[in-house]
């Protein structure tokens, strides 16, 4: 079986595999686009970093493709649909980079503290002066740490070393597991109040895109100095760029771009105050050492038939059961996301409930795949179906299972409950319906209702009063958003009710915050599947 190693990924990788017998092993690094379609053709394998695009041209070119390794956690030069759609199984190496990231964070850190790269660009200019470059010291500041993932905690315990205050700010962590790694659990308004650092270890999602705003930026501490290394469009630029300006920010740190690479007329690259560096993160000998032998025994496994390891976009089982679970993991997977979306941030307990038919099933790939779905909107890219109970267990989030014998009006009924500390709790359930095994969510909190389990949903309880499905109707269609389909639902006459809505096209902010202040409604929430 022949391999491509489109990316230069480390020679320990690349021997490995050529130990293995029976593969042969291309070396193609740095080949246009026309060449890469020109070599996939009777490939098996391919392994590549950032550089190489994996597309559906190039996925359809390669008929005999089993899996694409990425050397590194994003899979964003992947078409990981197309892949899917072909087959293919997409793999990452998510741990690989973690000590590299964290360090080079903590070095930023340093240098916001004491400007070093300012004062050694001074001597190497003829200069000898000492006054320019005085700085702050770390010990006994506050640093806020926004994201306690895996880079998070690597920073927490480095910052914990240095004698530093530690606040975190990370919704989806329960306070038990905040205590155990000795850091202070705070809101997001209260690290950016009292810390003197902060840096931000999160992935690149909707609820985090531009997640430090001007309005973070005005309510924190003047003399901020602020660090990104993990994503590009975490902290709005134009509004970090105005707060070093005003002297709200005292100095920034940053490895990552909203546009990459950084145009060469960014005002980031004039102010003295800043220090960047070219995405470094994961460039250490040891983590694209470690990375690349990653991938290259993660290749090896799939093409020997073993143990599929970080697929993100399929779970590790064999080809002839993921024909037959196919439909129930996606029906899980739009129920652990949908849960997700209406469930307090902060969940203790993720109950799954199997009944009928799920039993004879393989039930841990569909568990699996409702926590993929669970984090997918938290932990971005980085979640998989292999190490999805790892991430959640960091979030102090316990998975309970179980498999009911009681009746159900459904041969095969599946819940999915997120409990949180207190006991408040929502929940939804769904079931394959027709020939077609589409899946439908027939309960949502406890209401039973017949829903599609795909696309826009707009999602309402309010107080049963007359009046509410023609004020919900009109300031849709007044904004332009179409109804697709609607199923209502309700506990008694005048108590709890519900809406749910088929959208066919997402409704503008101005209309949710429209239906959240209405006082007859309780719960107004748009959700995608």
């Amino acid at each position: 079986m022949k391999i491509l190693v489109a990316d230069k990924i480390s020679p320990k990788g690349v021997a490995y595999l050529r130990q293995q017998a029976g593969f042969e092993v291309v070396e193609a690094y740095g080949s246009s686009p026309e060449k890469v379609l020109e070599l996939v053709k009777d490939v098996h394998a391919i392994a590549v970093r950032s550089e190489t695009k994996i597309t559906a041209a190039v996925l359809a070119a390669a008929p005999l493709l089993k899996v694409v390794g990425r050397a590194g956690v994003g899979v964003d030069n992947v078409d990981v649909d197309a892949a899917t759609e072909r087959g293919v199984i997409v793999m990452n190496t998510p741990s690989g980079n973690t000590v590299a990231t964290a360090e080079l964070t903590f070095t930023h850190l340093l240098c916001g503290a004491r400007p070093v790269p300012q004062a050694a660009a001074s001597m190497k200019a003829g200069q000898w002066d000492r006054k320019s470059f005085s700085g702050i010291e770390l010990f006994k500041k506050t640093l806020g740490i926004v994201g306690l993932g895996r880079i998070g905690g690597e920073v927490a315990k480095r910052a914990q070393a240095f004698g530093m205050r530690v606040l975190a700010y990370d919704p989806y962590l329960v306070p038990s597991r905040a205590k155990a790694m000795q850091v202070e659990p705070a809101t997001l308004d209260e690290l950016l109040t009292q810390s003197d650092y902060i840096t931000v270890h999160m992935p690149l999602t909707e609820d985090t895109h531009y997640m430090i705003d001007e309005a973070a930026f005005e309510k924190a501490k003047k003399g901020l100095r602020i660090f990104n290394c993990a994503r590009g469009g975490i902290i709005k630029e134009s509004a970090l760029i105005a707060a070093l300006k005003s002297g709200k920010v005292a100095a920034a740190g940053l490895d990552v771009f909203e546009d990459e690479p950084l145009a060469k007329d960014s005002e980031l690259r004039q102010m003295p105050n800043v220090v960047l560096t070219p995405h470094l993160g994961a460039s250490t000998a040891e983590a694209q050492e470690s990375v690349g032998i990653e991938v290259a025994e993660q290749i090896a496994d799939v093409l020997r038939g073993g143990v599929i390891r970080n697929a993100v976009n399929m779970p590790s089982i064999d080809a002839a059961a993921v024909k037959v679970l196919g439909p129930y993991l996606d029906l899980g997977a739009k129920l652990g996301t949908l849960v997700q979306q209406i469930a307090p941030a902060q969940v203790a307990t993720l109950r799954i409930t199997y009944w009928g038919k799920l039993h004879e099933l393989d039930t841990n790939s569909i568990t699996r795949s409702i926590q993929r779905g669970y984090l997918r909107r938290i932990s971005g890219d980085s979640v998989n179906f292999v190490n999805a109970p790892l991430v959640l267990e960091r979030l102090g989030v316990k998975c309970e299972i179980i498999k009911s014998t009681e009746d159900s009006d459904y041969t095969e009924l599946l819940a999915v409950e997120a409990v949180a500390s207190d006991g408040t709790s929502r929940s939804v359930s769904g079931t394959l319906i027709t020939k077609a095994a589409k899946p439908r969510i027939v309960t949502l909190n406890g209401l039973e209702v017949e829903v599609e389990a795909a696309g826009k949903l707009l999602i309402i309880e309010n107080k049963d009063q007359p009046g509410m499905i023609g004020y919900v109707g009109t300031l849709l269609g007044a904004n332009g958003v179409n109804i697709a389909n609607m199923s209502l639902s309700r506990q008694t006459a005048g108590q709890t009710a519900l809406i749910v809505i088929n959208l066919d096209s997402e409704p503008s902010e101005a209309v949710r915050r429209e239906l959240k202040g209405n006082p007859a409604i309780t719960l107004a929430k748009y959700v995608e599947l």
